[in-house]
C-alpha cells in the first residue's frame, strides 16, 4: 500500500466549530513521550484516506512546516443525525517502538459447509489485536475458510497465520468462524422430533386409559 500523507493545519482555527465550518475535521494528536497537538484536516481528504487505510494503517500528517507525524487512528466521533465525522483522535507512532492495534480479518477461499451443504457462515470476530513494530504492521489478515467442511468444525484465533514479526494478543481458543445448518434443515429436524413425540404411547394414567382394578371401589368406600 502506498504511503498515506495528509496535509494538516495547526493553530489556524480558534475552535473546533470554526474548523468544521471550513469543512475540516478537528483532530487530537497524543501519545506517550510526545507533545500533544491539535490539528485539522480537510474532510474529504481524511474520508478517502480512512476508507483506504482504516485503523490498521499508519498515516503521516504533514503540517505547514513540512514536519511529518506518523499516526494511527484511535477514535472517530460522528454527528448522530447526519453521521458526519466531527472529531478524530490519533495516536502518535514512534517508528522504533512496538505498537498495539486492531487488524481486520479478510475471509479467503471456499467453505465446503457453505458451498456443498448450504450452511450459513457465522463470524464471531472481525478484527484481532496484534503487537508489532510499525514497519511490520499489515493492513489486513487473511483467513482461509476451506477447513470448514461441516457444521461441527470451526476456526479459532489459533488457526490464524501471521508473519513471525507480528504477535497476536487475543487468546488462541477464541472462536472466530463457524457454519450453522440452513434454516430449512433445522425446521425439518424439529418437525421430525415433534412427530416422533406425538406417536409415543400415552403415559400411565393418561386420558382414555382404563382405571386400575379396584380403584372405583376404593373411591366409593371413601
Amino acid at each position: 500500500m502506498e504511503k498515506i500523507i495528509l496535509d494538516v493545519t495547526e493553530g489556524v482555527y480558534a475552535t473546533a466549530k470554526e474548523a468544521r465550518s471550513a469543512n475540516r475535521i478537528p483532530m487530537a494528536y497524543y501519545g506517550k513521550g510526545v507533545e500533544n497537538h491539535g490539528f485539522s484536516v480537510d474532510y474529504q481528504d481524511f474520508r478517502r484516506a480512512y476508507e483506504q487505510g482504516g485503523r490498521s494503517t499508519i498515516m503521516y500528517f504533514k503540517n505547514e512546516k513540512e514536519e511529518e507525524f506518523p499516526v494511527l487512528v484511535q477514535d472517530i466521533q460522528y454527528e448522530p443525525v447526519s453521521d458526519q465525522i466531527i472529531h478524530v483522535d490519533v495516536m502518535a507512532v514512534q517508528m522504533g517502538k512496538a505498537i498495539t492495534t486492531q487488524v481486520p480479518l479478510v475471509l479467503v477461499g471456499v467453505a465446503p459447509a457453505v458451498k456443498d451443504l448450504a450452511g450459513v457462515m457465522i463470524q464471531s470476530k472481525e478484527t484481532i489485536e496484534v503487537e508489532c513494530l510499525p514497519k511490520d504492521l499489515i493492513h489486513e489478515i487473511e483467513v482461509d475458510i476451506s477447513p470448514l467442511v461441516d457444521f461441527h468444525t470451526s476456526l479459532t484465533i489459533g488457526d490464524i497465520k501471521v508473519p513471525d514479526t507480528i504477535k497476536i494478543l487475543d487468546a488462541e481458543d477464541i472462536n472466530i468462524l463457524t457454519v450453522s445448518a440452513p434454516r430449512a434443515a433445522v425446521e425439518e429436524e424439529t418437525t421430525t422430533t415433534e412427530e416422533g413425540a406425538e406417536g409415543e404411547a400415552p403415559a400411565e394414567g393418561a386420558e382414555g386409559e382404563a382405571p386400575a382394578e379396584g380403584a372405583e371401589g376404593e373411591a366409593k368406600a371413601e
